[in-house]
């Protein structure tokens, strides 16, 4: 299967690891990688504006299958012209399948899991999986909704991103490998099924990528890669279970992108920490995706080099620390976003303080800027093949 309108060119190789530079043609533009990619979940970057993304160089943003198909529904999105056309967003996109939602309603999210935490208090909505697909009540109105892989394709052709993705379950860490190996092969069976369903749509519009599983297990790994790897997907994403923790983490994604054919682009489901950057390209990953960046805006925090911290280990600045009410610095003075050329650390503390929404804009702003100006310095580094001497700028 060809993908006219499509391409991904791999531009530079480094010898010492599987990190490269490519460009990854669509019809809306070209995203030069590694990349970001940030999440308009709901069609709607959380706390800034499509105007707000464009001016801090965002290349690519995704959206949701799972929530736009609930509110407000695939075929108004379609009638506006498509999430480009809804959101005023003219560059790349990516819709994910609703498979990791499936796997958050059950379970809790990747996050919650990578970090050992895997008792969500959220109510269960998530009512079965079995071989037709996922069947959940609606968190809007109650309603029950079956997510077949069939649907998750037609949904995400009326949201009309230029990167979507096959239906999968998302395993949790705490099943036993039997189980793990069951939802593997009925996500290779999904995968077919979308594929089937991808081909029924018009060429040159959509690239289709496929999603690898295996869970923690090095075989399975394998064998899922090897059956992503037969099948005509544009791309590939490395799904299901990470582990318990970051350095278990690290050993999946090893294991997972090993056999993976390294002609295709490969996107990195759910994770997105400066650390988990350097250590994805270093793996051959070449886009990212994570809500970290404008979740942590949010809260308060702002992302920062290692030099401005107090403490190791951390990667960002909390900007709600009665240490900040009186720092008329801005958060760093070497960032050129809007934030930092107007604002100072005092004003956004009081911002915080005082409950005022301006702050979640500002902080948001000033995330985006860094995970732009991150992945920059990235390409840069891996073009003069200084990756190591980078990421001691980056992660303490």
């Amino acid at each position: 299967m060809t993908y006219p309108n499509f391409k991904f060119e791999i531009t530079h190789r480094v010898q010492s690891s599987r990190a490269r530079l490519g460009k990854l043609y669509t019809p809306h533009g070209v995203v030069e990688t590694p990349a970001f990619i940030f999440c308009a979940t709901k069609a709607a970057i959380k706390g800034a504006t499509v105007a707000d993304m464009k001016r801090e160089n965002t290349q690519i943003i995704l959206s949701n299958t799972y929530h736009l198909m609930l509110q407000p529904g695939p075929e108004i999105v379609e009638k506006m012209g498509g999430l480009h056309g809804f959101m005023g967003w003219d560059g790349p996109m990516l819709t994910d399948s609703g498979g990791y939602q499936i796997f958050s309603l059950g379970h809790g999210s990747v996050a919650e899991e990578v970090k050992g935490k895997r008792n969500s208090q959220r109510p269960k909505s998530l009512l079965k999986i079995n071989e037709e697909g996922a069947t959940f009540k609606s968190y809007i109105d109650g309603k029950r909704h079956t997510l077949t892989p069939e649907r998750s394709i037609q949904v995400q052709r009326g949201l009309g991103a230029d990167i979507i993705l096959v239906l999968d379950e998302c395993t949790p860490f705490n099943v036993d490998k039997a189980y793990t190996e069951r939802s593997m092969h009925m996500s290779h069976r999904w995968a077919e099924r979308s594929l089937q369903e991808f081909r029924r749509g018009p060429e040159g519009v959509q690239a289709l990528y496929g999603i690898t599983q295996g869970g923690i297990y090095p075989d399975l790994r394998k064998c899922s890669a090897d059956y992503v790897n037969s099948l005509p997907f544009f791309g590939h994403a490395v799904g299901g279970s990470l582990g318990a923790d970051k350095a278990q983490m690290e050993e999946v994604v090893d294991m997972a992108m090993e056999p993976l054919d390294p002609s295709r682009p490969t996107h990195l489901l759910g994770i997105g920490g400066v650390s988990d950057v350097f250590y994805g390209v270093t793996h051959g990953i070449d886009t990212f995706d994570c809500v970290h960046p404008t979740r942590l805006a949010r809260h308060g925090g702002a992302l920062v080099q290692p030099h401005l911290l107090d403490s190791k280990g951390k990667e960002h600045m909390n900007l709600r620390n009665a240490k900040y009410r009186d720092d008329s610095r801005p958060i760093d003075d070497s960032c050129g976003c809007q934030t930092c050329m107007t604002l100072s650390r005092s004003y956004l503390h009081h911002l915080l303080k005082a409950g005022e929404l301006l702050v979640m804009h500002a902080l948001t702003v000033h995330n985006v800027h860094f995970m732009n100006r991150l992945l920059k310095a990235v390409r840069e580094a891996i073009a003069t093949d200084t990756l190591d001497q980078e990421k001691k700028k980056w992660v303490s």
